[in-house]
């Protein structure tokens, strides 16, 4: 049966952010993840992480200025000094949280440069990143998002994301792949975590359209989670959708494949006021 990891950066974001690990672990999870975990001190995201009983299984490496628009910075030639101490950042971050899987954006294309430079800078910024992390004994991924949502992003479909892989040539480099992201690209999932299901080192899901909770719209979830267990997926499958109404409300599709117990609205009003 898959595993699920809450996503805390779009889920029960009726709360704080500190107070959702509670919440998720109220929910059923035993996991989460964090798209960036570093606007509070990581002691005491990992007092909350241990309070609940949580793993964070996975966290984004710093991608530049999110409120500007950067979506990582990765590919982008003249930024390598901020990535390598975004690397450094990151691992402190993951090592304080007991995280043992960080991913990495590639970036939107810049202006001003030329295509071999920015697929240079792209590889060997990976190369670093998966040496850095690999000493730690810590694996990289690199995500594939799709251009509806991030126009000029550097990486759109996952066979380009596994000829960077192949070209980083790093043996702890995999792909996080993203269920709503690649059905908005080329489709076919179930054929390609069929065939390549040894380069991807996470999966998340959305349904389309809307990267609302699945069952919301076109992407048939069980027959794809079905699938991953008889190909053997042994990692985690982490909910990175916005809920349609409440996280609450949206939480009813995950009562086939664990043992969903939901926080009440009292729980998450008494969470709100302390």
């Amino acid at each position: 049966m898959p595993r699920f990891a809450a996503n805390l950066s779009l889920l029960f974001t009726e709360l704080g952010f500190l107070e959702r690990f509670d919440a998720a672990a109220r929910a059923g999870f035993a996991a989460v993840e964090v798209q960036f975990p570093y606007e509070q001190p990581a002691p005491r995201i990992a007092e909350r992480l241990q309070r609940a009983g949580l793993q964070l299984v996975v966290h984004n490496l710093p991608a530049g200025d999110w409120n500007a628009g950067e979506r990582g910075i990765a590919g982008l030639p003249g930024r390598e000094e901020e990535f390598r101490a975004g690397v450094a950042r990151a691992i402190a971050t993951a090592q304080a949280l007991g995280c043992d899987r960080l991913n990495c954006l590639a970036g939107i294309r810049p202006q001003h440069a030329g295509e071999r430079a920015v697929q240079d800078t792209l590889v060997s910024n990976l190369r670093h990143a998966a040496d850095a992390l690999g000493a730690q004994g810590m694996e990289l991924l690199v995500e594939a998002l799709n251009t509806h949502d991030v126009p000029g992003y550097l990486v759109n479909t996952s066979r380009q994301a596994f000829d960077l892989i192949d070209a980083v040539a790093r043996d702890n480099l995999r792909l996080q792949y993203d269920v709503y992201h690649m059905q908005r690209m080329e489709g076919d999932l179930a054929v390609t975590l069929a065939a390549r299901l040894p380069g991807i080192g996470h999966i998340q899901v959305a349904d389309n359209p809307g990267r609302h909770e699945p069952g919301t719209g076109e992407i048939r979830f069980p027959y794809l989670f079905e699938r991953l267990d008889a190909l053997g997926y042994a990692g985690w499958v982490g909910c990175e959708y916005r809920p349609r109404t409440t996280t609450l409300a949206g939480l009813g599709w995950l009562r086939p494949w664990m043992d969903v117990n939901a926080p009440t609205e009292e729980f998450l009003r008494e969470d709100r006021a302390g």
